[in-house]
């Protein structure tokens, strides 16, 4: 492979902050420059660093792999092309456009998803989807039935603004650590309050005023107690209340039947803590949450803790301004891309849905083809059909053989399936069952746009060519779009993608390459309009109505079923680790230490050092023990990058052997 070009920038691809890089000879890694959109001051992570050291050029797929007599063979693209097509026909033929599957990547640029769901629904099918909905799934549907959208509601320059943080769910020093050390580092080091909702405590919980650390499974309760307190102590923001909110007065009622008692001891938290907590993030003039992946439930409908997230910020009127909303910190770098472009089974792009005729009235005006009006199945639930309900499969830089659920069913359904194509950059436990491999390119290697965590819009240029004969993904759409389909896939490049993407998604209508630039847009921009909106919801929501509603908060005591030897495992990642990048690798190996709390160690006679047997229902690794009084009794922490052999459905409980 040639040497990356030294004047070429780019964006990150290890995080969703959206980084601006270039590649530094000197050093053979990443550098910032000063005045990106998003680090201003040209710094990065010790991730981004690292971001060339994605793979080894022996890890890449270089040539088409076609299944011949049970092993992978090197073939030409139109003897692969020729393949797919005969058996994409031969299914939709036979058994319909809705016994194929698309699973898709947040990893990928907006073009490319575009392209990706354009596919799908040019078949026939909305089964359509990428993991960037499954990591935030009951938390997006919330804001989006309640507030309209589930983009995150402020920009990350005006968080400086804050004079209160919640920080639940998430640890963002360590996982988006150039957002947390610009834009909310600063405003605490000024003066405002930090709270940190979590069970373990890591270098979020650093700089924290007040640490909160729940059982696991009980985050609404805690909110829920934040939202009592903050009634029972008269710091209810009235006026907003009565101007953009419904249903408060029941709502406060059945608040007011509440026993904070109960709920903190269902929590197992200090009632003082809370109250401290309530008093500072009530009585702030402008608070932001700062929410993760650990707000959502242990199923796709639990949107309990994300409600009454929701249910604070209105009583308290934290939206619609600076420094304050519901700031969703997504992880993957393209999150936010991928479903504005439209790669999910209920939405088209601009996240409207498929059931909206006046949508896809004009997406089928561009197109040509009308998408189907049914939503699709999920992610999971496709997965699920493998080798039943779903007879074929196009995997692109996902791998669904690694999943939540029963791993060994999974591979069953895999080999079910009458044909199975995946394109990604190296192989996977996926690509063990493919009949088709395509060679794609990573993130330096090719061209368009991504769009990060503020809904900034952001463009990616090639700084280095792919290995042999591996193309951009976008390219590969193409032609299989002109294979499969015919008509609507002649694009010359990225540009062109955008430009239709920006006709059929009125988030987008007003952006364009030559306004991204070297610098930003960010959605919503009407095509109308000068400039994007750094702040949603000012005037009225974005479900155009200028009331929110409150919803009930159930509290419920929380199932446990924890038995006396069964610990809760947690994961997430580490001060210094990595993330995970383009198509699911990661750069460096993950951590190997389980953190244990002291008391549970002594409990099972765990010496610090010693290399133990993790156990669940779903599998067994082995790990060296670190005893620990940052995790709280009852649980364990695994970098997520080692836990997948263990996690199932809902939280996962392991013993250690």
């Amino acid at each position: 492979m040639s040497e990356p070009r030294e004047e070429t920038k780019s964006i990150c691809p290890l995080c969703a902050v959206g980084c601006s890089v270039r590649y530094d000879g000197a050093t053979g890694r990443a550098r910032g420059w000063p005045g990106a959109p998003v680090n201003e001051g040209g710094e990065l992570c010790p991730k981004g660093i690292a971001a060339f050291d994605v793979f080894d050029d022996a890890e890449r797929l270089t040539r088409p792999l076609m299944r011949r007599n049970g092993d992978l063979e090197p073939v030409s693209w139109n003897e692969a092309y020729d393949r797919i097509e005969r058996e994409f026909g031969e299914i939709v033929a036979d058994h319909g456009p809705d016994t194929l599957a698309f699973l898709g990547a947040p990893h990928c640029t907006n073009e490319e998803n575009y392209l990706f769901g354009k596919l799908a629904r040019s078949l026939g099918t909305n089964n359509v989807d990428n993991r960037a909905r499954l990591c935030h799934d009951s938390t997006v549907s919330a804001m989006e039935e309640r507030l309209g959208s589930g983009g995150m509601t402020n920009s990350l320059a005006d968080l400086t603004e804050a004079e209160a943080f919640i920080v639940i769910g998430s640890n963002p020093a360590d996982q988006q650590p150039v957002a947390f050390d610009s834009y909310i580092r600063p405003a605490v080091n000024a003066g405002a309050q930090l709270i940190h909702i979590d069970p373990r405590a890591n270098a979020t919980t650093r700089l924290a005023d007040t640490h909160v650390a729940p059982r696991p499974g009980t985050d609404e309760l805690v909110v829920a107690l934040l939202v009592k307190t903050i009634l029972d102590e008269g710091l209810v923001d009235e006026e907003f209340v009565a101007d953009r909110t419904d249903g408060f007065v029941a709502f406060a009622a059945s608040v007011d039947e509440m026993d904070a008692e109960i709920l903190a001891e269902r929590a197992d938290i200090d009632p003082a803590a809370i109250q401290e907590a309530a008093r500072a993030f009530g009585g702030a003039e402008r608070a932001a949450v700062v929410a993760g992946t650990g707000v959502e439930g242990d199923g796709p409908d639990d949107s309990a803790t994300a409600d009454t997230l929701l249910n604070l910020l209105l009583v308290t009127g934290n939206l619609g301004k600076r420094g304050a909303g519901m700031n969703l910190f997504r992880g993957l770098n393209n999150e936010q891309g991928a479903c504005d472009a439209g790669a999910l089974p209920h939405q088209l792009p601009g996240g409207r849905s498929v059931t909206d005729s006046a949508a896809r009235a004009q997406v089928t005006d561009v197109w040509g083809v009308e998408p189907p009006a049914e939503p699709g199945p999920t992610e999971l639930d496709l997965v699920r059909g493998f080798g039943s309900e779903v007879r074929g499969a196009f995997v692109l830089g996902e791998n669904p053989a690694v999943t939540k659920l029963d791993r060994q069913g999974v591979a069953r359904g895999l080999r079910s399936l009458d044909f199975l194509l995946v394109q990604d950059v190296t192989h996977t436990e996926t690509t063990a069952h493919a009949d088709i491999v395509l060679p794609a390119a990573v993130w330096s290697e090719k061209t368009g746009t991504v769009t990060n965590l503020d809904r900034q819009v952001q463009r990616t240029r090639v700084l280095e060519s792919p290995p042999g004969a591996a193309r951009s993904d976008l390219e590969i759409l193409c032609a299989l779009g002109e294979r499969l389909v015919g008509d609507g896939f002649g694009y010359e490049n990225p540009r062109e993608v955008f430009d239709e993407l920006t006709t059929v998604n009125p988030q987008y209508a007003g952006m364009s390459y030559e306004g991204i630039g070297m610098d930003s847009q960010r959605w919503p921009f009407p095509d109308d309009a000068d400039a994007g909106t750094d702040v949603l919801h000012r005037e009225e929501f974005m479900t155009g109505e200028r009331r929110a509603p409150f919803v009930s908060i159930p509290t419920a005591e929380p199932d446990e079923e924890v038995a006396d030897d069964e610990l809760v495992l947690l994961t997430g990642s580490r001060s210094g680790d990595v993330a995970t990048t383009t198509m699911g690798s990661e750069v460096g190996a993950p951590d190997d230490t389980l953190l244990v709390h002291s008391a549970d160690a002594d409990a099972r006679g765990v010496a610090d050092g010693e290399r133990v047997v993790v156990e669940s229902q779903d599998g067994r690794i082995e790990l060296v023990a670190e005893r620990s009084q940052g995790v709280r009794q009852g649980t364990v922490f695994v970098h997520a990058g080692v836990a997948d052999p263990l996690l199932g459905a809902g939280r996962t409980r392991v013993r250690i052997a």
